[in-house]
Protein backbone atom coordinates (compact mmCIF):
# COMPACT_ATOMS: atom_id res chain seq x y z
CA UNK A 1 0.00 0.00 0.00
CA UNK A 2 1.74 3.36 -1.06
CA UNK A 3 1.75 6.11 1.85
CA UNK A 4 -0.67 8.78 1.81
CA UNK A 5 1.88 11.58 3.12
CA UNK A 6 2.70 13.17 6.28
CA UNK A 7 -0.44 14.54 8.15
CA UNK A 8 1.07 17.13 10.15
CA UNK A 9 4.17 18.09 12.27
CA UNK A 10 3.73 19.69 15.99
CA UNK A 11 6.72 22.83 17.09
CA UNK A 12 7.19 23.16 20.79
CA UNK A 13 7.50 26.92 20.58
CA UNK A 14 8.03 28.92 23.77
CA UNK A 15 4.58 31.03 23.62
CA UNK A 16 1.58 29.48 21.61
CA UNK A 17 -0.51 32.90 21.49
CA UNK A 18 2.45 34.27 20.20
CA UNK A 19 3.56 31.82 17.31
CA UNK A 20 -0.03 31.47 16.22
CA UNK A 21 -0.28 35.14 15.77
CA UNK A 22 3.13 34.98 13.66
CA UNK A 23 2.14 32.53 11.56
CA UNK A 24 -1.79 33.57 11.07
CA UNK A 25 -0.68 37.03 10.18
CA UNK A 26 2.33 35.80 8.02
CA UNK A 27 0.48 32.51 6.24
CA UNK A 28 -3.14 33.33 6.79
CA UNK A 29 -2.92 35.07 3.43
CA UNK A 30 -1.71 32.30 1.96
CA UNK A 31 -4.82 29.70 3.20
CA UNK A 32 -3.34 28.90 6.66
CA UNK A 33 -6.15 29.05 9.08
CA UNK A 34 -6.69 27.91 12.72
CA UNK A 35 -8.32 24.35 12.21
CA UNK A 36 -8.56 23.02 16.14
CA UNK A 37 -7.28 22.75 19.97
CA UNK A 38 -7.45 20.14 22.22
CA UNK A 39 -5.97 18.80 25.27
CA UNK A 40 -2.52 16.86 24.24
CA UNK A 41 -2.30 13.00 24.89
CA UNK A 42 -0.34 14.30 28.09
CA UNK A 43 -3.07 16.39 29.74
CA UNK A 44 -1.38 19.16 30.69
CA UNK A 45 -1.17 21.43 27.29
CA UNK A 46 -3.26 22.69 24.69
CA UNK A 47 -2.06 22.29 21.15
CA UNK A 48 -3.42 24.31 18.51
CA UNK A 49 -3.43 22.94 14.90
CA UNK A 50 -3.35 25.04 11.86
CA UNK A 51 -4.62 23.75 8.34
CA UNK A 52 -2.70 24.34 5.47
CA UNK A 53 -4.47 22.52 2.17
CA UNK A 54 -4.79 18.94 3.52
CA UNK A 55 -1.79 19.43 6.04
CA UNK A 56 -2.00 20.40 9.54
CA UNK A 57 1.30 22.14 11.53
CA UNK A 58 0.67 21.84 15.09
CA UNK A 59 1.84 24.32 18.33
CA UNK A 60 2.62 23.40 21.12
CA UNK A 61 4.44 24.72 24.59
CA UNK A 62 7.83 23.78 24.67
CA UNK A 63 9.38 22.13 28.21
CA UNK A 64 11.90 24.45 27.83
CA UNK A 65 15.10 25.02 25.85
CA UNK A 66 15.55 27.34 22.70
CA UNK A 67 15.43 26.03 18.91
CA UNK A 68 19.40 26.48 17.32
CA UNK A 69 19.05 26.46 13.52
CA UNK A 70 21.35 23.75 11.96
CA UNK A 71 21.08 22.21 15.79
CA UNK A 72 19.28 18.17 15.86
CA UNK A 73 15.62 18.98 14.89
CA UNK A 74 13.85 20.51 12.31
CA UNK A 75 15.55 22.60 9.79
CA UNK A 76 13.09 24.07 8.38
CA UNK A 77 9.62 23.96 7.23
CA UNK A 78 8.38 24.37 3.33
CA UNK A 79 4.93 25.94 2.69
CA UNK A 80 4.12 25.61 -1.27
CA UNK A 81 2.24 28.77 -2.90
CA UNK A 82 0.62 29.20 -6.38
CA UNK A 83 2.49 32.36 -7.42
CA UNK A 84 6.03 34.74 -7.01
CA UNK A 85 3.43 37.68 -6.05
CA UNK A 86 2.43 35.37 -2.92
CA UNK A 87 6.12 34.93 -2.11
CA UNK A 88 7.06 38.67 -2.25
CA UNK A 89 3.46 39.51 -0.88
CA UNK A 90 4.95 37.14 2.07
CA UNK A 91 8.34 38.75 2.04
CA UNK A 92 6.70 42.38 2.92
CA UNK A 93 4.54 40.65 5.43
CA UNK A 94 7.67 39.83 6.82
CA UNK A 95 9.09 42.67 6.59
CA UNK A 96 6.53 44.91 8.68
CA UNK A 97 6.07 42.31 11.38
CA UNK A 98 10.00 42.60 11.93
CA UNK A 99 10.69 38.86 11.23
CA UNK A 100 14.45 37.84 10.71
CA UNK A 101 15.15 37.31 7.47
CA UNK A 102 17.39 34.77 6.44
CA UNK A 103 17.29 35.27 2.81
CA UNK A 104 14.90 37.66 0.90
CA UNK A 105 12.87 35.96 -2.89
CA UNK A 106 15.14 34.73 -4.95
CA UNK A 107 15.63 32.43 -7.67
CA UNK A 108 16.77 29.18 -6.15
CA UNK A 109 20.90 28.24 -7.48
CA UNK A 110 20.17 25.12 -8.04
CA UNK A 111 16.65 24.93 -9.09
CA UNK A 112 16.11 26.84 -12.14
CA UNK A 113 12.62 28.76 -11.77
CA UNK A 114 11.98 27.67 -8.11
CA UNK A 115 11.36 31.23 -6.14
CA UNK A 116 11.87 31.36 -2.56
CA UNK A 117 12.20 33.25 0.85
CA UNK A 118 13.55 32.08 4.31
CA UNK A 119 12.04 33.83 7.67
CA UNK A 120 12.83 32.44 10.98
CA UNK A 121 9.92 32.67 13.40
CA UNK A 122 9.89 33.82 16.95
CA UNK A 123 11.00 30.91 18.14
CA UNK A 124 14.13 30.79 15.07
CA UNK A 125 12.09 28.11 13.25
CA UNK A 126 13.13 28.74 9.35
CA UNK A 127 10.53 28.54 7.24
CA UNK A 128 10.80 28.47 3.58
CA UNK A 129 7.90 29.98 1.10
CA UNK A 130 8.40 28.88 -2.77
CA UNK A 131 6.96 28.58 -5.93
CA UNK A 132 8.12 25.66 -7.94
CA UNK A 133 8.55 26.21 -11.45
CA UNK A 134 5.90 25.71 -14.21
CA UNK A 135 6.87 22.61 -15.14
CA UNK A 136 7.56 21.27 -11.74
CA UNK A 137 4.47 19.95 -9.71
CA UNK A 138 4.16 20.91 -6.41
CA UNK A 139 4.15 17.66 -5.07
CA UNK A 140 7.89 17.24 -5.73
CA UNK A 141 10.57 18.33 -4.01
CA UNK A 142 13.43 20.88 -5.36
CA UNK A 143 16.40 18.91 -6.41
Amino acid sequence: MPARGIHHVDLAVRDVERSLAFYLQLLGPLGLEEDSRYRSYRGTEEVVYLRYGEQFLGLRPADGGEHHYYDVGIEHVAFYVDSREEVDAAYERSLSMGARIHYPPEEDRDVEGYYELFVFDPDGIRLEIGCAPPDQPPSSPPS
